[in-house]
């Protein structure tokens, strides 16, 4: 599916309608920016000796750095710019393997629900399936994400 930057509102999306996100290589700086905004400086994620002992052989993003990717990923693509109204939560999420710095990441996304909702009638429930795999194909995300979709103006 080609990459593009498209807003979609509660009537564009559909049950089954999927979105691919560009790549993106993962870099220090990238580890270096969430440890600094979180304060998450764990050694396994920021240490370079410490972690070459350890069970991955190399720093691993923060879990929650992995998350933050895919939802960036969302936002890449454009079909929530300015037609979310909220992010409303997950029914789950798995970080099956880890991303290392020099990972290649992308992301597909399926539209698995489209709800209306019997208290606004401004809105409509959407949930995006999320699958984000590496360079080699492998998962490194797979969650839901709950969002408020806007409607067209009437």
């Amino acid at each position: 599916m080609p990459y593009s930057y498209e807003p979609h509102h509660f009537e564009d999306m559909a049950e089954g309608k999927t979105f691919e996100s560009a790549g993106r290589t993962v870099t220090e700086t990238d580890f270096v920016f969430h440890s600094m905004f979180t304060g998450d400086w764990t050694e396994l994620h920021t240490n370079k000796e410490y972690s070459q002992d350890g069970t991955y052989g190399e720093r691993i993003a923060q879990g929650p750095m992995t998350f933050i990717l895919a939802t960036g990923f969302v936002q890449r693509c454009g079909f929530v710019e300015r037609t979310v109204e909220a992010f409303i939560g997950m029914n789950y999420m798995d970080i099956p393997n880890p991303v290392y710095i020099g990972d290649t990441v992308s992301a597909t996304f399926e539209c698995t629900t489209k709800r209306e909702l019997d208290s606004r009638d401004d809105v409509g429930l959407v949930v995006i399936d999320t699958s984000m795999t590496n360079q080699d194909d492998e998962s490194v995300f797979e969650g839901d994400m709950k969002f408020l979709f806007k409607r067209r103006e009437s």
